[in-house]
């Protein structure tokens, strides 16, 4: 007999219908996810603790080298202050920084007894977009993300604070947030992860959402 996510033994997975929340940001060099650069990319997993209040804890990132032919707006790298071609830059192929990111997650997945990771983001459907872009040019195999849904800290912001910047929110949310690190893949996941925990946790302790009646 097949099992629901409410049937599951794990408090996050029945907390969001067998799928862990993973916050994920990208870095690009423009809007349109199927020519423009994918430049960074940073996962960040999301977990329970044992008190049922979800919190941040590993975290992934690549700096990535652009695809061939790829099209960089010089207007998106004076945006981020990503230098694609710096020596430095330890960056890796789209296939590798994917590869290797979604071992992670499927780790995570396993971890937690959930059955699918569900991407979360500030604008998580531009993210989302960039990410299946990437896999498809990639041919990069067991995606392990949810095919179009989404976890949008955006949304969720408006509701609680009325706010949908990322830096506002955070300011809202008493989350400290250095304007002079944002832009970053691995910044902007973490500040977003710690966004998405704290409207998670306040709805739960509001009464909102219960380990007992679920």
């Amino acid at each position: 007999m097949s099992t629901t996510p409410e049937d599951q033994d794990s408090p996050i997975a029945r907390r969001f219908r067998g799928y862990l929340p993973v916050v994920v940001d990208v870095e690009c060099g423009g809007f349109n996810p199927q020519t423009d650069a994918l430049l960074e990319i940073s996962a960040v997993i999301i977990e329970m603790d044992e008190d049922g209040l979800v919190r941040p804890t590993e975290t992934i990132s690549h700096h990535v080298v652009p695809f061939e032919g790829a099209n960089i707006e010089p207007s998106a790298l004076e945006f981020t202050g990503i230098d694609p071609y710096h020596p430095f830059r330890d960056a890796v192929s789209e296939k590798e920084a994917l590869t290797e990111t979604f071992r992670v997650v499927r780790r995570a997945i396993r971890r937690n007894g959930c059955t699918r990771a569900i991407l979360a983001g500030h604008n998580a459907f531009f993210d989302h977009a960039f990410v299946a872009a990437a896999v498809e040019r990639a041919d990069v195999k067991r995606n392990p993300f949810h095919p179009f849904s989404c976890l949008d800290t955006v949304s969720l912001a408006a509701l609680a604070y009325g706010q949908t910047v990322l830096q506002r929110a955070c300011e809202c949310a008493g989350i400290g947030f250095e304007d002079s690190e944002a832009h970053s893949a691995i910044y902007d996941a973490r500040k977003t992860a710690e966004l998405l925990c704290g409207i998670v946790n306040r709805w739960q302790e509001l009464g909102g959402w219960s380990r007992k009646s679920n």
